[in-house]
């Protein structure tokens, strides 16, 4: 289960959250600062400790400022509202911020493996199948990627979201509970899956793997973007270097994403190594991904959970053709 030193130090992005309204607000014109909002793991993570957007930005004497968060959620909303300019997160929260109308924009993707999210129960646990899950209590942040993972994964077992008790819990929260049993079931991605899952007392339920196809989504704030597209485009383009060098080099990855994180480098390889993860699969937005976003927008409002209708090529980037 997770210690505290390593709850500790995937969670600093607490305190950011609160922190946000001592963020500078958006600004127009050509930019002297790229803030990024963060979460402690992949490719940013390792782009971050290697200083790679900086010596990229350098030559436009553009700085680099870095704030970290636990999930995508807040993260947009930092984003949206301009007190960021640039962020990471996986396929759900965007669909809450353009709903909020938030002033952001999807500039670029990056694809993982669909093992990397799973719904845990304890080793004793009696729910064997999905649709055990029914009448019982199953945690997951609401908004996040892992909120469709839930979804669909019920689906699968023959239920919907009112089959269950669900918790909206943020990881820590959610790790607690689940460890002291207060929860049955707790959807979740990874690094937290990874170091939950090498606990002998827990047991993977289902992963997403023919649940939930694994695209995850770089965002920029709107006004930046249209105000500083070639920085977008050159921040896209090195994190695709950033992560096609750490892939190369799994074990030196290893390494460096254990010492970001404080997660052990064998719980680290246990999610650079699922099946079909790659950190240098980060390029600028496709048909394919838009086209699976938008199915994703269209389930979540007509489940009622997304308050209304969305087109999600309303708020998606392309780089002109130079």
């Amino acid at each position: 289960m997770i210690s505290r030193r390593q709850t500790l130090g995937l969670l600093g992005a607490t305190a950011a959250a609160f922190a946000l309204p001592s963020l500078r607000p958006a600004r127009a014109a050509a930019a002297t600062t790229f803030r990024i909002g963060w979460q402690k793991n992949g490719v940013l993570a390792l782009a971050k400790r290697k200083a790679s957007l900086e010596k990229r930005l350098s030559d436009r004497g553009i700085s680099v400022e870095w704030s970290e968060f636990t999930s995508g959620p807040p993260l947009l909303e930092a984003l949206g509202a301009g007190a960021l300019d640039f962020g990471a997160t996986g396929d759900v929260p965007p669909l809450f911020a353009q709903a909020a109308n938030g002033n952001l924009l999807y500039v670029g993707l990056y694809t993982g493996s669909p093992e990397s999210s799973a719904i845990l129960v304890r080793k004793d646990s009696p729910i064997q199948t999905l649709a055990d899950l029914k009448g019982k209590k199953l945690a997951f942040k609401r908004g996040s990627s892992a909120h469709n993972v839930t979804v669909k994964a019920l689906r699968k077992g023959g239920l919907t979201i009112n089959d269950i008790e669900a918790l909206d819990l943020a990881p820590p929260d959610a790790s607690a509970a689940f460890k002291t049993g207060a929860i049955d079931a707790w959807s979740i991605w990874d690094p937290y899956l990874a170091i939950a899952e090498a606990d002998p007392d827990t047991r993977i339920l289902a992963t997403a793997r023919g649940i939930v196809d694994s695209f995850s989504y770089f965002l920029a704030n709107s006004d930046f973007t249209k105000d500083n597209p070639q920085v977008v485009v050159d921040v896209i383009d090195e994190l695709a270097k950033v992560g096609t060098a750490a892939q190369s080099n799994l074990d030196d990855t290893v390494t460096a994403l254990s010492e970001i994180t404080g997660v052990p480098a064998d719980v680290t390889r246990v999610t650079l190594t699922r099946p079909g993860a790659d950190l240098g699969g980060v390029s600028t937005i496709t048909d394919a991904a838009i086209a699976y976003q938008q199915g994703l927008a269209d389930e979540f409002y007509n489940l009622g959970i997304v308050p209304k209708k969305l087109t999600v090529t309303d708020i998606v980037w392309r780089p002109k053709a130079s």
